[in-house]
């Protein structure tokens, strides 16, 4: 197994060689890149990377141009994770035949996808990469929308949230599903390691990282990732969004072991009410009118019930 990258503090973080450059055509204030260059910058090791079609792939491989330093494959919407996968499974038996020149090297296999592509359309895809076993990470980019295609709501889109194919307006409040538990299904595959991250919290999401890439086994990690466009608040605000997120319990922050052990990783000193999180996006401004107001209620409801099923799983170590 490779050493472990020792990271002191943020400066030194944020100045290590970044194999995802700064040049790309990601909205201003997009958190896709500071999520994959937190992941990649939590590793020494080689990278075989792949990008499944979406806002990240577009914006960082306009050809003849590309965003990545490493080995990175984009091969179509749903099966970012089987190309991955693939080149994994390739890597151990050109190893088990003793046909690889550096065989120590042992490269880390990651396969980046936004909601759209994980919870909806590659998901069968995701889930078979989980089931067989893979020694690979998936990675969602998590922005609870189609952003790249026009702001189509997703499974991962959640309730009240205006979007272009679930409109708020006269007769509608939005999106009416609520949104996919999708690190619990994943963790039903019994994988090693499954997890939830924010971006502003960077030390939580390297730890996570790293223990994801120590372990031998599928990981599955869901970062929450700000959406200006869609999400409709100003470039400037992206990590008040997430911190906002994170202090709401909108977005709690855990993981999952062996699919049973849950461990919460993140407690907010202070909790903002979830009034707070909604009133800083314009997806969501028309809950504040009066015919719509019940619905904040529902939402922080939800979340606390949410946040006391997390303890008491917490508790029970089940």
């Amino acid at each position: 197994m490779s050493e472990m990258k020792k990271i002191k503090n943020l400066k030194e973080f944020s100045t290590s060689a970044d194999r995802f450059e700064g040049a790309n055509l990601l909205c201003p204030g997009c958190a896709h890149s500071i999520i994959v260059r937190e992941v990649l910058n939590a590793t020494n090791d080689d990278l075989v990377l792949s990008a499944s079609t979406g806002c990240l792939e577009v914006c960082t491989a306009v050809y003849p141009y590309t965003s990545w330093d490493a080995s990175w494959i984009h091969i179509g919407f749903e099966n970012g994770s089987t190309a991955v996968a693939g080149a994994e499974a390739m890597y151990k038996a050109l190893k088990n035949k003793g046909r690889l020149k550096q065989p120590d090297r042992n490269p880390k296999f990651v396969s980046f996808a936004g909601d759209g592509a994980s919870y909806d359309i590659g998901f069968q895809w995701i889930s078979g990469c989980m089931e067989r076993g893979h020694n690979m990470m998936h990675v969602v980019l998590d922005n609870e929308v189609y952003a790249n295609t026009g702001g189509q709501r997703s499974s991962s889109t959640p309730i009240g949230s205006s979007t272009t194919t679930a409109p708020a307006g006269r007769v509608s409040y939005g999106e009416k599903k609520n949104k996919k538990d999708m690190v619990s299904i994943m963790a039903s595959h019994h994988i090693p390691y499954s997890a939830q991250v924010s971006p502003n919290k960077w030390k939580d999401m390297v730890k996570k990282i790293q223990h994801g890439f120590s372990v031998d086994g599928p990981v599955f990690i869901n970062a929450v990732s700000p959406c200006t466009t869609e999400w409709k608040f100003d470039p400037k605000d992206t990590m008040l969004l997430a911190d906002l997120s994170t202090d709401s319990l909108v977005f709690p922050l855990y993981e999952i072991i062996d699919g049973r052990e849950l461990n919460i990783t993140y407690r907010p000193k202070n909790v903002v009410p979830v009034e707070e999180y909604l009133a800083a996006q314009g997806r969501f401004k028309h809950l504040f009118k009066d015919e719509y107001k019940h619905l904040i209620k529902e939402w922080q409801d939800r979340v606390d019930d949410n946040w006391s099923y997390l303890q008491r799983r917490e508790e029970a170590r089940v």
